[in-house]
């Protein structure tokens, strides 16, 4: 995501000093340095990866930010007044395990910020085209508000951000062509096509219209 469509996203979600965050798949972390570092939020993120995960605490310096190493879910034990997850729903393909966790969290009236893959099920050739397929686990909108709903939670708010989204995927497949050389020295030459391979699906997928992006807050009643 981009800076300006996090900011949105975490005031959607009215992010404000003091609040609980849970940052679902972190990563390094970036986006949750930012909002900490903008809203004064209380931050927790969770990854399954030591490694990146260390480069976050590294990063993240003096910010009130905590991290702990986890295969979600479960989720951890806790009251947050906000979860986010951002570009990794579409690697949970029990997404009812994981909004009933989400719910067991949340405190009343908490929010859930995230973004989603929205699409049909991939076909088994599509499947077989792309590389990671055992992450790739889209959902149309309507089962998605369906089992937001049957667990607790309501979409507050919605924007689609497919064709932003389908430019970056074209940029990065761009550069990475480019570069294919040196990136093959650092990943090996196997990672570096199927990294292209990806996102020249998702800039297909995302250009035709096969999937959408959108990010969402949803809260719990």
């Amino acid at each position: 995501m981009r800076a300006a469509e996090v900011r949105r996203l975490a005031h959607q979600a009215r992010v404000s000093p003091g609040d609980s965050v849970l940052d679902l798949c972190c990563g390094v972390a970036g986006p949750g340095r930012m909002i900490t570092a903008e809203s004064g939020c209380r931050y927790l993120g969770v990854d399954h990866s030591a490694s990146a995960l260390a480069i976050a605490r590294q990063l993240a310096g003096s910010l009130p930010c905590r991290f702990e190493q986890a295969h979600l879910p479960p989720l951890p034990d806790g009251r947050f007044e906000v979860i986010f997850l951002l570009e990794t729903m579409l690697a949970f393909p029990d997404k009812e395990a994981l909004m009933g966790e989400v719910t067991r969290v949340l405190e009343p009236g908490g929010r859930f910020a995230f973004t989603v893959e929205e699409g049909r099920p991939l076909t088994q050739q599509e499947r077989t085209r792309m590389p990671g397929a055992d992450t790739v686990w889209p959902i149309e909108l309507a089962e998605l508000t369906g089992v937001l709903r049957n667990a607790g939670l309501t979409v507050i708010w919605r924007q689609e951000y497919s064709s932003a989204h389908q430019a970056m995927a074209t940029a990065l497949l761009r550069c990475y062509r480019a570069d294919s050389p040196q990136i093959a020295r650092q990943i090996g030459t196997q990672a570096t096509a199927e990294l292209i391979t990806a996102h020249q699906l998702w800039s297909d997928w995302l250009g035709s219209g096969r999937v959408r992006k959108f990010a969402m807050v949803a809260k719990k009643q």
